[in-house]
């Protein structure tokens, strides 16, 4: 290895260093702002979804019931259904967090939030988003809103985390993905049937924060069985 390569694998080294200590901070940062959030319920959806849709309308909806229910309110802070929640828990007075992500598109920080925390890794964002969750409700989106759903799933499959309700919005979106599942995942065997019970799929948000609230009320006395 001549000079040139030895000062690239150290400068190489360095930079993980430094992302490392960056890493760490964007944790402690998250930890200490969101240490009261107190009962909160995570929204997402697509940034791309416009004022003028009808899902808009249902997660603007959702987010003033959760908050008249007594929850915080959580997006990744950016447009579209996002800031749709953080909109409806602003006007029905209650608290809006949102955790913003730098992107160098579509991402940026809506108007209609309390409180706004940003993030450099998605993955730092996730931790938060579960760690100070108590349900997530998730209307439709891309990639990313799939990438979180189905962390989410892995996470409660597999014990890492204690049980909570998972909400999908949008019977007709999500319907090629429940065949999917069933059609291909659970009769190859790489899930089972129990997997399919660990979310619901809805139309209606309506009766969504009163069966969260009564899944927790009911949680000490039952056990963590999910409210369907």
């Amino acid at each position: 290895m001549n000079g040139i390569e030895k000062q690239y694998v150290i400068d190489a080294l360095a930079e993980d260093s430094w992302r490392m200590f960056r890493i760490m901070g964007e944790f402690v940062q998250g930890f200490e702002e969101m240490a009261d959030v107190g009962k909160a319920v995570t929204v997402f959806g697509s940034a791309r979804l416009k004022e003028d849709t009808e899902i808009y309308a249902k997660a603007q909806q959702l987010g003033g019931a959760l908050v008249r229910e007594g929850y915080t309110v959580l997006t990744g802070g950016g447009p579209g259904i996002m800031e749709a929640a953080n909109r409806g828990a602003m006007e029905a007075g209650g608290r809006s967090m949102g955790l913003n992500i730098d992107l160098p598109h579509e991402q940026s920080p809506n108007q209609y939030q309390t409180d706004t925390l940003q993030f450099k890794y998605f993955f730092v964002r996730k931790v938060m988003l579960v760690k100070y969750s108590t349900a997530f409700v998730v209307f439709p989106g891309g990639f990313g809103t799939i990438d979180e759903l189905f962390e989410a799933l892995t996470l409660v499959q597999t014990r890492k985390i204690k049980p909570f309700p998972v909400y999908l919005v949008g019977v007709e979106f999500w319907r090629g993905l429940l065949q999917w599942l069933q059609g291909t995942l659970q009769r190859a065997g790489t899930i089972s049937e129990g997997d399919l019970h660990l979310f619901k799929v809805v139309d209606d948000v309506s009766t969504i924060p009163a069966e969260i609230e009564a899944y927790y009320r009911n949680s000490t006395q039952a056990g963590f069985n999910l409210p369907w």
